[in-house]
């Protein structure tokens, strides 16, 4: 799967009062009418759980400057962090991302080693920026080609 390029996001929720995310490249959009999308949390993410039990979740799609948000909610960086956060529809968005799209879990499907969630979008913000992209195993971001 490393051969398919991605964009870059972080999953926030809210559990018990405190704001949580992880690093995910497995979102995508399901339905226009009404606005669904789809997220997929591995079984020993520390975050399904809390998903599971908020009923509700944040997709942030991060921007080409972002990288850092990436490897903090990947575990890579961990030393003197601390994170501000938006909200946006009462879940927790991180702050300037190029799109922030609240969510409402209307179902969820455990699939192999994994669960995927469908969530009703609440409300979205979009930002006119470049986004931060994954390939093989290295960020990168677009380039213009001339067509």
């Amino acid at each position: 799967m490393s051969k398919f390029a991605t964009g870059v996001t972080v999953i926030t929720t809210e559990h018990e009062g405190q704001a949580h995310g992880m690093t995910a490249n497995a979102f995508m959009s399901v339905s226009l009418q009404p606005k669904l999308i789809v997220i997929s949390i591995g079984e020993r993410a520390r975050c399904l759980n809390k998903i599971r039990e908020s009923k509700v979740f944040a997709v942030n799609i991060l921007a080409e400057d972002q990288q850092d948000y990436s490897m903090i909610f990947a575990g890579q960086k961990k030393d003197g962090i601390h994170i501000e956060f938006d909200r946006l529809a009462d879940v927790p968005v991180l702050r300037n991302a190029l799109a922030q799209i609240s969510c409402e879990v209307t179902s969820e499907y455990v699939e192999g080693d994994h669960t995927l969630f469908i969530g009703k979008v609440r409300d979205i913000k979009i930002e006119d920026k470049e986004p931060l992209v994954f390939f093989n195993g290295q960020y990168r971001a677009l380039q213009a080609v001339s067509v």
